[in-house]
């Protein structure tokens, strides 16, 4: 890629850029938010149970973790568009599968293919913005991207609540393949190659367990990796254990609980907002902070109105709050990591999204294994909370901040 591209690039970077690259980002919400008022529903249909059902989420992540090791290095070699295209492809046809699942095992199958699949759109948006831009730019564009993806986070619990009652829950996987078919077709045409052949990493076992060995030994950015991640695994908890809760437990309507996740990205997208316009002004640190500041009273105050019975309308509000938190936790702890080692990022961005989605998997997987219940989803919601901060310090003790 030549230097005037990257500068014409750089210049479209708040107009086509960000709505492309967002709309990539939007797939892997897409595909985890649109079926979750269905769950319910695509269990009596298969028969097989909540904790059945709730392990389809865990699987895509889990496949979604495995496939961005193995995509990383790809794309540091071949460039960003291949990695790109065939990801995009393979999404479409396993969404297909998906729809035509005749039994729950099936399902979770194809839904680990398909994560692995997605994986490759969140690798390539990471490293492509990272070719770009540098840390605090970097936390800025990725925040105005983000605002972008969350439009499907928003709509998309609501078209599942109310397409799986009109279509049958079928007819969710078949959009999504629709919808990474028309997103294919707007890449292909949109984004161009960012990484220029002489910053190409050869594809090698060796240079890539190097790669992997210097990011896993640097303790600093291991504790800002894992704050990451713990961040990401309490919103996780609440998408896979939070359809039966609020559903099952406290009555809510499978087409309404669309609305309260609605709230939930509304919150999000006014902290990303903020995050976006500050972040350069008092420095990516202090924004990292102050989300996970109100992280912790999130948790804590859901812990609180978990223990003192104050129901649906106690718990949603912290809910609402805690999840708000983070994209600007997970763009700026990134753009934090990847400014730390800027000649892979495409691996970096790799292992970081490996273990977020890896501990999500893991965390999500022993919640659907507990009781049919508020209190496992509430509790480890606020220990995420408090051990995602509680990391964060540690990172900052262990690497002087620059």
């Amino acid at each position: 890629m030549t230097q005037s591209m990257t500068d014409t690039l750089k210049r479209q970077a708040s107009l086509s850029l960000i709505l492309v690259l967002g709309a990539l980002g939007a797939l892997t919400p897409l595909a985890i938010d649109i079926y979750l008022p269905a769950m319910p529903m695509i269990g009596d249909a298969l028969g097989a149970s909540a904790g059945t059902i709730q392990m389809t989420l865990t699987a895509y992540v889990a496949g979604f973790a495995a496939g961005q090791l193995v995509y990383g290095p790809i794309s540091d070699a071949l460039g960003r568009r291949p990695v790109l295209m065939a990801g995009l492809i393979a999404f479409m046809l396993l969404s297909a599968m998906c729809a035509l699942a005749v039994s729950a095992d099936m399902l979770v199958l194809s839904r680990a293919l398909q994560g692995l699949a997605g994986a490759a759109t969140s690798v390539v948006i990471m490293a492509l913005v990272r070719d770009l831009f540098e840390r605090e730019d970097f936390a800025r564009t990725m925040s105005f991207i983000t605002l972008v993806v969350t439009v499907a986070p928003l709509v998309a619990p609501i078209i599942g609540g109310y397409l799986s009652v009109w279509l049958g829950w079928r007819s969710l996987f078949w959009l999504l393949a629709m919808v990474a078919a028309i997103v294919m077709l707007i890449a292909y045409w949109q984004i161009p190659e960012t990484l220029a052949e002489e910053k190409r990493q050869p594809l090698q076992l060796r240079a890539a367990l190097k790669n992997y060995a210097r990011l896993l030994t640097h303790p600093g950015a291991m504790a800002l990796v894992l704050a990451g991640a713990l961040s990401f695994s309490g919103m996780f908890t609440f998408l896979t254990a939070g359809p039966f809760v609020y559903i099952e437990l406290y009555g809510v309507e499978p087409q309404n609980f669309g609305y309260f996740f609605g709230a939930n990205i509304g919150c999000m997208i006014l902290i990303t907002s903020l995050n976006g316009k500050w972040v350069k002004r008092v420095g990516i640190h202090s924004m990292l902070r102050g989300a996970l500041a109100l992280k912790i009273v999130a948790g804590i105050g859901l812990f609180c109105a978990w223990l003192l019975d104050w129901g649906l309308w106690g718990v949603a509000p912290f809910v609402t709050l805690y999840i708000g938190t983070i994209s600007v936790i997970g763009s700026n702890s990134m753009g934090i990591i990847l400014s730390e080692f800027p000649t892979m990022a495409g691996t970096a961005s790799s292992i970081t999204g490996t273990l977020r989605f890896g501990t999500a998997a893991v965390i999500s997987a022993l919640v659907a294994l507990l009781p049919q219940a508020a209190w496992p989803m509430i509790l480890v919601m606020a220990l995420c909370s408090v051990s995602a901060a509680s990391l964060y310090a540690l990172s900052c003790r262990l690497t002087p901040k620059s």
